[in-house]
């Protein structure tokens, strides 16, 4: 089975104000499909990959059976900010920072606001998205580890591996890389230039859960799970990948479905207590795409399973 679905967005999110993207229904359960449409056919190709991988294979053995998660809060105003953090029942958030048409001092306001709502004890790390240049990064980052009284980490604060070796060298904030990882031809680039502190792993973008594991003792640096603004079936594996990772977890960046206006199943992956279950999901109410939205997906699946290589009847039936 294939279905194409579409969720709004709570609140924009990376210029987005709706996600959507494929569901498949395979012998071991649902998979997601869902690039970003900036995204070309060949970078979509791991994320079909990943999506076939959740469909007809279980999830590998888990060494626990919830994980601890972040709350994510978008580019957003410093009160709505300290809401969804209070509403999170996370110890842990990341915010997002250096968005289009917003200052740094936007970005100092609601790091303030999150760390007034999340308490002393809490952790915030920050993400730029690759905004920022190394001069800029340097002093912007400096500002936020003193608005948050302490950062733990800074996400992705430029775009290139030299670029973060460069910021890594300059400041005490550790540095963590997600984009110099998964749109990365080389991801262990980042390692050999001493480039990053921690890494971030999503499902979609690495090729699957496997991949991802593969990957994780191949960095051995310390990993953070993140996710690529999925539905539940997407956030599933991705809970799985956490909990698959041998040590200490560190709070993942699943609790994302907060930030959907709904879901595609009627038992949402939402933490408790800051935590979220090691469990399949079962894709059993798709908000269904306008026409041209699923036709535009079929087409673009159908694209990318010719470039992978992948026979999807074959692989579904």
């Amino acid at each position: 089975m294939i279905a194409v679905y579409s969720v709004g967005l709570r609140d924009r999110f990376r210029g987005l104000t709706a996600r959507d993207g494929v569901l498949i229904r395979g012998r071991a359960g649902w998979g997601e499909f869902s690039p970003f449409w900036d995204y070309d056919d060949a970078t979509c190709v791991p994320w079909l990959r990943a999506a076939v991988e959740m469909a007809t294979r279980p999830f590998p053995d888990a060494v626990r059976d919830s994980i601890p998660v972040n709350a994510t809060v978008p580019a957003v105003a410093p009160e709505r900010a300290a809401a969804m953090v209070v509403a999170s029942g996370c110890g842990t958030v990341k915010v997002k920072v250096a968005e289009p048409g917003q200052s740094l001092a936007d970005d100092l306001d609601r790091v303030t606001a999150v760390r007034d709502a999340l308490g002393a004890s809490g952790l915030i790390r920050v993400d730029a998205n690759a905004a920022w240049s190394v001069e800029e990064a340097v002093s912007a980052l400096a500002a936020l580890e003193r608005a948050a009284g302490g950062l733990e980490y800074a996400e992705q604060p430029c775009a290139t591996v030299a670029e973060l070796a460069a910021v890594r060298r300059r400041v005490s904030v550790p540095i963590a890389a997600d984009e110099s990882i998964r749109r990365a031809s080389d991801p262990l680039a980042v390692v050999r230039a001493q480039a990053a502190d921690v890494i971030v792993m999503k499902v979609q973008p690495l090729g699957g859960v496997r991949a991802c594991l593969a990957l994780a003792e191949q960095v051995g640096l310390p990993i953070t799970v993140s996710s690529a603004l999925d539905t539940s079936v997407g956030i599933a594996a991705g809970v799985a990948l956490a909990a698959a990772l041998p040590g200490e977890p560190r709070a993942a960046g699943l609790a994302t479905v907060r930030l959907l206006d709904g879901d595609v199943t009627c038992a949402p992956l939402l933490p408790t207590g800051g935590m979220l279950p090691v469990r399949r999901v079962t894709a059993d109410t798709i908000p269904p795409a306008a026409p041209p939205l699923d036709a535009a997906w079929r087409a673009r699946l159908g694209r990318v399973a010719a470039l992978a290589g992948i026979d999807l009847r074959e692989e579904l039936a």
